[in-house]
C-alpha cells in the first residue's frame, strides 16, 4: 500500500497566511479547548467556554450553598429566562422582549408550532420540510393532530408552487435556515415573503444559525422562531433552548403549555391562568437554572463581536475546506455535498463517502472529532469563535491518510447519540 503523499506547499501556506490576517484569532482563548484535538462537531455541542466554570461554581456553592432561596430574588434567578432570552435575540436581531429561554428545543418547537396555528385557526394546513431534523417532523405531525390539521411535507424550493396553489389553506410554514445534514443555506427572507404574502405565518428553527450568521428576525419580519443552546451557543449538553415570538403577535399568543411561571401572577396562585403581558406568556414550569446560567456565561463569548465578521470568517473556513476536500479527498471516493456557492452555505462541510461511519470513528482516534448522518455523510461543522483554517487542514490530511491506508474499520458499531 502507498503513502499518502505529503500537504501541497500551498495549502498549508494559505492556511498559514489566513489565519495569520484573521481578525477574530484572539476569540479562540474563550474556548477550553483540550490540547491536541481538532474539534469539528460544535454544530452538535459546542466546546467549554472559559467563562462557564467560574460561573457554575458561583451558581452552586454561593447562589444555591449560601444564599438559598433567596437566589431567586437577590441573584436574578425568577428573570433569568427572560434576561437570557434578550441576549439571545441579540444574537437572532430580536429587539429585547420577544424572546425566552428555558425549556428543551422540543418542548419551545411544540409551543411555537401549536401557537402559530392557534393564530390560523380557519386554515388547515402546516408545511414543513421533509428534510427537517426528526423532531421537527414528529413534532408537526403532533400539532397537526392536536389541531386537527393537515401536514404537507415540501421542500424550500417547491413552496412557492404549493403557495401558488394551496397558500389560502396554509396556517403555518416551518422550516430551518441551514439543512443540517447537507449545511445548504436557504433564504429565509424569501420564503418568509412567501409565506406572508399568502397570509401564512412564517416559523423558523435556528439550531444550526444561531451564532454561526447574522440573522435579522424582527427586519425579516419572522412571527416566530426557536433555537437550541448547545450548538454554536456552547450553552453546555442539553442546554435550554429559545423562543422567539415577534411582539404583533403577544396579545393574541396562546401557549399550549400554561405553566405556572406564565401566569400574571405567578405567586397568586389561582385557580384560573391568566397569561402574563407579552413573551413572559411562554415560560412554563421553573426554570433550569444551573444549565441556564451556565448558558448566560456563555453567551459571553460573543462579546463585543461582529456577527458580520462571523460570517465572513465562516464562509473563508468552510471555502478553505471545500478546496482541501477538492484536493485531497475526492481522488480518495469522497464527493462534496455542501453547495460551494457562499450564498447557499451554512458554517458546515458535509461529503459523502460510503464508510462515513467508520471514517468518522477512525478520525476520532487521531484526534479529530466531526461527525456523521447515515447512510453516508461526514459532516465538519466550524465555529468562526474557535476554529482555525489550520484546524481544517489537519483534518483534511487525517482523513486522506486514514481513506489511503484502509486504516479505519468500514463497520463499526452502532452510531452513538448525536443532534
Amino acid at each position: 500500500m502507498t503513502t499518502a503523499p505529503p500537504a501541497p506547499a500551498a495549502l498549508r501556506e494559505r492556511a498559514a497566511r489566513l489565519d495569520a490576517d484573521d481578525p477574530l484569532a484572539s476569540l479562540r482563548e474563550r474556548f477550553l479547548l483540550p490540547p491536541g484535538v481538532v474539534y469539528l462537531d460544535g454544530n452538535s455541542l459546542g466546546p467549554l467556554p472559559a467563562a462557564v466554570p467560574p460561573a457554575l461554581s458561583d451558581v452552586v456553592t454561593r447562589q444555591w450553598g449560601t444564599d438559598l432561596i433567596g437566589s431567586w430574588n437577590t441573584n436574578g434567578w425568577w428573570q433569568a429566562p427572560l434576561r437570557v432570552g434578550d441576549a439571545i435575540g441579540g444574537l437572532i436581531g430580536a429587539a429585547p422582549g420577544q424572546t425566552v429561554a428555558g425549556d428543551s428545543t422540543s418542548v419551545q418547537l411544540f409551543t411555537a408550532l401549536d401557537a402559530a396555528a392557534a393564530l390560523r385557526p380557519d386554515r388547515p394546513l402546516l408545511v414543513t420540510d421533509p428534510g427537517h431534523f426528526p423532531t421537527d417532523r414528529y413534532l408537526a405531525d403532533a400539532v397537526a393532530r392536536r389541531r386537527d390539521l393537515e401536514v404537507r411535507r415540501v421542500p424550500p424550493a417547491a413552496l412557492a408552487d404549493l403557495l401558488a396553489a394551496e397558500g389560502h389553506r396554509v396556517a403555518v410554514v416551518s422550516y430551518s435556515p441551514v439543512d443540517f445534514r447537507t449545511g445548504e443555506l436557504y433564504d429565509m427572507r424569501a420564503l418568509t415573503r412567501a409565506a406572508h404574502a399568502a397570509g401564512a405565518l412564517a416559523l423558523w428553527d435556528l439550531c444550526h444559525a444561531a451564532g454561526a450568521l447574522p440573522l435579522d428576525v424582527d427586519t425579516l419580519g419572522v412571527d416566530l422562531a426557536v433555537g437550541c443552546g448547545y450548538k454554536f451557543l456552547s450553552g453546555g449538553p442539553g442546554a435550554p433552548a429559545f423562543l422567539y415570538v415577534a411582539r404583533r403577535h403577544h396579545a393574541e399568543l396562546e401557549t399550549p403549555l400554561p405553566g405556572w411561571t406564565g401566569h400574571a401572577d405567578p405567586f397568586g396562585m389561582g385557580g384560573d391562568y391568566t397569561p402574563a403581558p407579552g413573551i413572559a406568556r411562554a415560560r412554563i414550569g421553573t426554570p433550569p437554572v444551573l444549565s441556564l446560567l451556565a448558558l448566560e456565561a456563555a453567551l459571553t463569548a460573543f462579546d463585543g463581536v461582529d456577527l458580520a465578521q462571523v460570517r465572513a470568517k465562516s464562509l473563508s473556513l468552510t471555502g478553505f475546506f471545500l478546496r482541501c476536500a477538492q484536493e485531497l479527498l475526492i481522488p480518495e471516493g469522497f464527493s462534496t455535498v455542501t453547495p460551494t456557492d457562499p450564498d447557499r452555505r451554512g458554517s458546515q462541510v458535509t461529503l459523502r463517502h460510503p464508510h462515513a461511519h467508520g471514517l468518522t470513528v477512525a478520525l476520532a482516534r487521531r484526534g479529530v472529532i466531526a461527525d456523521m448522518r447515515a447512510p453516508d455523510l461526514v459532516r465538519f461543522g466550524v465555529n468562526a469563535l474557535y476554529t482555525t483554517h489550520q484546524d481544517l487542514l489537519e483534518a483534511a490530511l487525517s482523513l486522506r491518510d486514514i481513506t489511503h491506508e484502509a486504516a479505519y474499520d468500514p463497520t463499526p458499531p452502532a452510531v452513538g447519540p448525536v443532534t
